[in-house]
C-alpha cells in the first residue's frame, strides 16, 4: 500500500501533534452534490449504488475532488449487515428503509446467520479495496458499521421508527431475547469491521444513531455493553499503523465518560454537547470528533466561518480534535458552503497547533 500523504486525521484521533485540525463530514458523499445525484441516477437505485464497487468508489471520491477534506469514508449503508442476514431490505420513496422479514421471535433470532464478510458482504470489501487503490495514499479511508442497538431497532421494527416501541418492549419484557439478538449482531459487526480493515480501511467508526433514545440504565445494558465488546475484538493495527476507533452515540452527551471507558480512541459528539465541557470531562483519554449543527451550513459563509471559529476555540490548544458536523449533512446544502467550512477550519485552526 502507498504511504499516506496526509495522515492528519489519523494523528488527531491518536492525539498526536498535527499542523491544523483535520476535517471530514458525515455523509460527505451525498445528495447535496449534483455529481452524486447524477451517479445515483445512473445506478438506478440506492442499493445498486451501494453494492456496485466502482460506483461506490466513484461517489466516495467525489467530495474529495471538490473539497480539501482530510479523510474519505466508505460509501455504504449501516443496513448492509441486516440485509446480509436475509431480512429483505428495500427502500420506499419518501419512507426510508424497510425490511420484508422483521425479527420478533426466538426462532427468528436463532435462524439469523452471521454473514461472511467476504461472501454475502463481499461487495463492501471490494469497494474498500477499490477506494484504497484510487485514493493512492492521498487521505485515509474510514470504514464503519451501525451499532448493535441501532441495527436491532431496524430489524425488530421492520424499518425506521419514532418511538422504537417494539424493540424497547422486547428489551423490557424479554431481555434475554434482546440480548440474544444483540449478541448475534455484535458478532456480525466484529467480523464485518475486521474484514474492512483487512481490505484497507484505516480507521473505524460505529454509528449508534438511536442509542440516545434509551434511558441511562437501558443505554448501558443494551447499547454501550455491546459497543465495548466490539471495541475489545477489533483489529487495532494493520499495515504498520494503528487503526483508531470512533464511537458516536447521537444524543449521548450525558454518557461521554462511560463511552470513553470502552477502549475506543475517539468520541463523536452531536451539536447538543459543549465540546469544551466534553474535553474537560474525558480529559486525555480520547480524542473528540464534531460537532457543528448541520443546519449551520444553511447560513451565510460569514456565519459558517464564525461558528467554526467558536468550536475550534472551545476545544482549544493541542491535538485530539477532528472537526465534523454533529450529524450527517442534509441534502439541501449548497456545496460552496461546505467549501467555506473546510477551508475555514484549516485556516483558523493553525493557531491552536503551534
Amino acid at each position: 500500500m502507498s504511504e499516506l500523504k496526509n495522515d492528519r486525521f489519523l494523528r488527531a484521533l491518536l492525539k498526536q501533534p498535527v499542523d491544523r485540525t483535520p476535517i471530514w463530514i458525515m455523509r460527505q458523499a451525498g445528495r447535496y452534490l449534483p455529481e452524486y445525484r447524477a451517479t445515483r441516477e445512473k445506478a438506478g437505485d440506492f442499493m445498486t449504488l451501494c453494492s456496485t464497487p466502482d460506483l461506490a468508489c466513484e461517489v466516495t471520491l467525489q467530495p474529495l475532488e471538490r473539497f480539501d477534506l482530510d479523510a474519505a469514508i466508505l460509501f455504504s449503508d449501516i443496513l448492509t449487515v441486516p440485509d446480509a442476514m436475509g431480512l429483505g431490505l428495500y427502500f420506499e420513496e419518501g419512507e426510508g428503509p424497510k425490511f420484508e422479514r422483521p425479527v420478533r421471535t426466538e426462532k427468528d433470532i436463532k435462524n439469523l446467520p452471521v454473514p461472511d464478510p467476504e461472501d454475502e458482504l463481499g461487495y463492501v470489501m471490494d469497494a474498500v479495496r477499490t477506494i484504497r487503490r484510487e485514493l493512492n495514499g492521498s487521505v485515509p479511508l474510514i470504514g464503519f458499521s451501525g451499532s448493535p442497538w441501532t441495527l436491532a431497532t431496524y430489524m425488530v421494527e421492520g424499518g425506521s421508527s419514532k418511538t422504537f416501541s417494539t424493540t424497547k418492549t422486547m428489551a423490557f419484557e424479554q431481555p434475554k431475547l434482546a440480548h440474544l439478538l444483540l449478541s448475534k449482531i455484535s458478532e456480525s459487526v466484529v467480523s464485518y469491521l475486521n474484514a474492512q480493515v483487512a481490505a484497507g480501511a484505516q480507521a473505524l467508526m460505529i454509528f449508534d444513531t438511536w442509542g440516545g433514545s434509551l434511558s441511562p440504565q437501558m443505554y448501558k445494558e443494551f447499547s454501550l455493553h455491546y459497543m465495548r465488546d466490539i471495541v475489545s475484538k477489533l483489529t487495532r493495527e494493520n499495515d504498520g499503523r494503528k487503526v483508531p476507533v470512533i464511537l458516536f452515540t447521537k444524543g449521548g452527551g450525558q454518557w461521554l465518560s462511560d463511552i470513553a471507558d470502552t477502549g475506543c480512541d475517539a468520541l463523536g459528539l452531536d451539536w447538543t454537547t459543549d465540546i469544551a465541557l466534553a474535553r474537560r470531562q474525558v480529559g486525555d483519554r480520547v480524542a473528540l470528533q464534531g460537532n457543528m449543527d448541520p443546519t449551520t451550513l444553511c447560513a451565510s459563509p460569514d456565519i459558517i466561518r464564525q461558528e467554526a471559529a467558536k468550536i475550534l476555540k472551545a476545544y482549544g490548544n493541542g491535538s485530539g480534535h477532528v472537526f465534523n458536523l454533529g450529524h450527517g449533512i442534509t441534502p439541501d446544502i449548497n456545496p460552496e458552503h461546505v467549501k467555506t467550512l473546510v477551508d475555514s477550519v484549516h485556516e483558523l485552526s493553525a493557531q491552536y497547533h503551534k
